[in-house]
């Protein structure tokens, strides 16, 4: 068997390795950060929760980066690299999507653990320093940020004949080498989180000497717990992509080498793949880990959103006003805060 022969088999497995993890992820991506959504916004004790603000924020992101980003990438795994007539405006698209969401998902899990070291901090003046006020000027002033400067950095992406979408500009070559995947989005965030999310564990541990209502100390370990197992999860699956994006902008494989070429198109489909699941595994962390959280998210989607199903049902099979009891009491919608 000739290696042109070896070489399209691997290039046709990546295809198809690339849309069903594509399209795996997609799924259960979206149900997951959606279902993230309607929790965190439909209980009332989440609602001027700053951590959970932080992570309502980087679930937005993820949804923005499945429904488009892992679109493109279905897209360009079927059609190739110059796409849209071989203009690279789709090339720049790519990145400049994925680096804007990857730096909101990074840095929210940073802020996130940053927050929640702060608000069970034993010290007072610790505690006041972060407010919900604070915290949505840090969110807009940081995404405002993310958006310039993945403009600013995809605009260096271009279509080359022999190596598909790549950096081509030597500048972004030794930024996005030395500084961007190894510190911006590897090790200053890996480190930031990994310090503060185990700093506020520690500072949870000790949260009974306090003298603080049950509901809040139970939401309060809760929470530590959920933010330490999402900082687990961010750093095992970042960082080998980070890794595998160093050596590729720096080693560009060439189409001429069709056997190096789809090596390192396989390559890039595995390390891309898990990436995608730092996207979607919210969620399913949560409910696997914390019993208090599947109790939540039943309280949501039996309590509330079937109750309203229910309402909008009646409304319009009925077009009348339906009766006052088919809505949930007030004892059902305060009751998220005794679980």
């Amino acid at each position: 068997m000739s290696s042109s022969s070896v070489s399209d088999g691997i290039l046709k497995f990546v295809t198809q390795y690339s849309l069903y993890t594509g399209y795996i992820t997609f799924s259960f991506g979206v149900i997951g950060n959606v279902l993230n959504l309607l929790v965190f916004t439909q209980l009332k004790l989440f609602r001027t929760n700053r951590c959970v603000f932080y992570i309502t924020i980087e679930s937005i992101s993820n949804l923005i980066y499945q429904i488009f980003y892992i679109s493109l990438t279905v897209s360009t795994s079927i059609y190739g690299d110059v796409t849209i007539g071989g203009s690279s405006a789709w090339c720049k698209l790519r990145y400049i999507l994925a680096q804007i969401c990857a730096l909101t998902n990074f840095y929210m899990i940073c802020f996130s653990a940053v927050d929640q070291f702060f608000s069970i901090n034993h010290r007072f003046n610790l505690r006041q320093m972060c407010t919900l006020k604070l915290g949505r000027y840090f969110s807009f002033i940081f995404i405002c940020f993310a958006i310039i400067h993945s403009i600013a950095l995809g605009s260096s992406y271009d279509v080359q004949p022999t190596s598909g979408c790549v950096l081509s500009n030597y500048v972004a070559i030794q930024y996005s080498t030395y500084f961007f995947y190894p510190v911006l989005i590897g090790l200053l965030p890996i480190a930031i989180a990994s310090s503060f999310s185990i700093l506020a564990y520690h500072n949870v541990r000790h949260i009974v000497r306090r003298q603080l209502p049950i509901v809040r100390r139970k939401l309060d370990k809760q929470i530590t717990a959920m933010v330490l197992m999402r900082v687990i999860a961010f750093v095992c699956l970042v960082l080998p992509y980070n890794a595998y994006r160093i050596y590729a902008i720096n080693f560009p494989t060439s189409r001429n080498v069709p056997m190096a070429y789809a090596i390192g198109r396989l390559l890039q489909a595995i390390f891309l793949s898990i990436n995608l699941i730092n996207y979607i595994i919210n969620f399913y962390l949560f409910i696997i880990f914390s019993s208090r959280f599947r109790r939540q998210v039943k309280l949501v989607l039996v309590k509330k959103c079937w109750q309203q199903w229910k309402y909008w049902c009646c409304h319009i099979n009925n077009r009348i006003e339906p009766d006052s009891n088919i809505e949930p009491s007030n004892s059902q919608v305060e009751s998220d805060e005794n679980i």
